[in-house]
């Protein structure tokens, strides 16, 4: 689907209007963030003032502590006004007009899901644009950055001209750090959560710690003291224009399966937290094997955490990675480097009570193909300055890549690997 056409065009399309229809519910769950989140304040609130008055007494620190809460959360909301400012205008087939109308009729009632992946995105903030976030990066991204440049060293090749693909790239960090390292870069999303704010970030920030979140409000257990639920995190930590004059970094909305197709083309794909994330990770192997180039490296880092698995009248598959193994190799890749036990943590909250940590697996698999000097051996001549081989891919702007969302998954479920 191409951008820019059809806009303020009432949709005919089945596909177009229910596409919509989802756009605008995401959307709507950006804009009641403050309604509900002041709401579920108010209800504990008013059962604190029903209990016996030396209960209150006794409370009287926790009862300011709510105060505070609900100043975070208008700040929160300045956030995310910043992230939904421009998205009526980020798809073909989402139309302007009569948008209010459109929101007005959705029943908010009924979107608790929606509203929890909110509270995940300003956590995923945390996770790919904060100091806070490098602990958590250099665990889950250095391995794989490491790994891309080890595999295509820019003494021995011309980054520019080797395609990188980060499927289930989130807020786009990864992609912009290889992107920063020269490399020829595209993130793949498919949550709309996350396309709105990594759109935000991207293309809307110029500068380092220009905004602050407060992304643990919202998690009451655990927590050890009042001021950590409190505290907020500045970010960006780098300005996410800064990139080299000659990088070529874009972003693409859409399933994986469905945006990337064509075969042989890319020469490196990394995922980390992504394979579990489809219903048959069998078929997301395979394409993953098809779209690399003879000789093109896979590298992976995450556990298995299957988004589909305990979601009601959703199909899904839960291989061991024991199994999953046997089918990298059936497939036909190589593994070339294999680690388990890896530990790594997802949008952790490092003051609180619970800390969740991943065994993960780390390996690199390679298509087989040709080698020379003991890398990889890429067809240089393929790769066109500024031409990714997507056909959702837009120009940069002002410098910075232009994120460009086409048709997003319908079945939007959000960053999958989040622990509640």
């Amino acid at each position: 689907m191409e951008v820019d056409e059809g806009i303020g065009n009432t949709p005919t399309n089945p596909l177009e209007i229910e596409e919509e229809r989802h756009f605008r519910r995401i959307v709507c769950a950006f804009k009641y963030y403050k309604k509900n989140s002041l709401a579920r304040i108010n209800k504990t609130e008013a059962y604190l003032d029903s209990l016996p008055g030396h209960h209150q007494d006794m409370l009287f620190k926790y009862k300011q502590h709510l105060g505070v809460i609900r100043q975070c959360v208008e700040k929160n909301e300045k956030i995310i006004n910043h992230i939904i400012k421009d998205v009526d205008s980020m798809f073909a087939n989402v139309h302007p007009d009569n948008a209010d109308n459109h929101y007005s009729n959705i029943n908010h009632l009924s979107m608790s899901n929606e509203f929890e992946r909110v509270e995940t995105t300003l956590k995923q903030l945390v996770r790919d644009w904060s100091a806070e976030g490098a602990k958590e990066r250099l665990m889950c991204y250095q391995p794989i950055i490491d790994e891309v440049l080890k595999n295509f060293p820019p003494s021995q090749c011309d980054p520019g001209n080797i395609k990188v693909l980060v499927p289930g790239a989130g807020l786009g960090r990864l992609a912009f750090e290889l992107a920063r390292n020269g490399y020829q870069c595209q993130g793949n999303e498919f949550s709309l959560f996350m396309l709105f704010a990594s759109n935000f970030v991207l293309n809307g920030i110029r500068s380092t710690n220009a905004y602050e979140v407060f992304p643990w409000i919202h998690q009451a257990n655990n927590v050890l003291k009042a001021e950590s639920q409190i505290r907020g995190i500045l970010f960006p930590d780098v300005n996410p224009s800064d990139l080299p004059p000659t990088s070529q970094f874009s972003m693409a909305a859409g399933d994986f399966q469905e945006v990337y197709v064509d075969p042989e083309h890319w020469d490196c794909v990394a995922t980390c937290f992504f394979i579990d994330c489809g219903h048959n990770i069998v078929s997301f192997i395979e394409t993953i094997y098809n779209i690399l180039k003879p000789g093109g490296v896979w590298v992976n880092l995450g556990p298995l955490l299957y988004h589909f698995a305990d979601i009601p009248n959703e199909n899904s598959i839960e291989p061991s990675y024991e199994v999953v193994r046997e089918v990298i190799e059936k497939i036909g890749f190589v593994i070339e480097k294999e680690e388990t036990n890896v530990p790594t943590t997802y949008s952790l909250n490092q003051e609180s009570m619970l800390q969740y940590e991943y065994k993960s697996v780390f390996f690199v698999c390679r298509k087989p193909g040709l080698r020379q000097n003991g890398i990889n051996h890429v067809d240089q001549s393929s790769a066109v300055q500024g031409d990714l081989g997507s056909p959702d891919t837009v120009p940069c702007q002002n410098g910075l890549n232009h994120v460009d969302q086409s048709s997003a998954e319908q079945d939007d479920l959000g960053s999958p690997d989040t622990v509640p």
